[in-house]
């Protein structure tokens, strides 16, 4: 007769990352080259949640695009508007919007940082 063996397995470390140190070397890069930077912080395949620090110099913007599902839109830094159709909102630090499903674009009024959150297509089928 065969003993079964339970092994533990330690629990991976938590991950935690500033958003202020990464902003700060985004921005660093942005200004240098084209306005725009990014860097997802979560995400992949084995992921159903996307996260992405995006960094946009004034006056550059994400181009017009479609929205993928469920996605949020934190500002970290700076001024930002969200632009879909007709409708628009400004977000300053601290501020929070839902992203609409339809084509949008999001613009920096000054140097800006924004937490782009994204649930992956069929994340929550099943």
């Amino acid at each position: 007769m065969r003993a079964s063996v339970t092994v533990d397995r330690p629990e991976p470390p938590m991950e935690s990352l500033s958003l202020s140190a990464l902003t700060d070397e985004l921005l660093t890069t942005a200004r240098q080259t084209n306005g725009r930077g990014a860097r997802t912080i979560r995400g992949g395949h084995d992921h159903a949640l996307r996260q992405v620090v995006s960094v946009l110099t004034a006056g550059h913007d994400m181009n017009e695009h479609d929205s993928p599902d469920e996605a949020t839109l934190q500002v970290l830094r700076g001024r930002v508007r969200l632009v879909a159709g007709e409708e628009s909102w400004e977000g300053a630090v601290g501020d929070f919007v839902v992203i609409p499903s339809s084509r949008h674009r999001v613009e920096a009024l000054e140097d800006s940082s924004i937490l782009l959150t994204v649930l992956a297509a069929g994340a929550l089928d099943g």
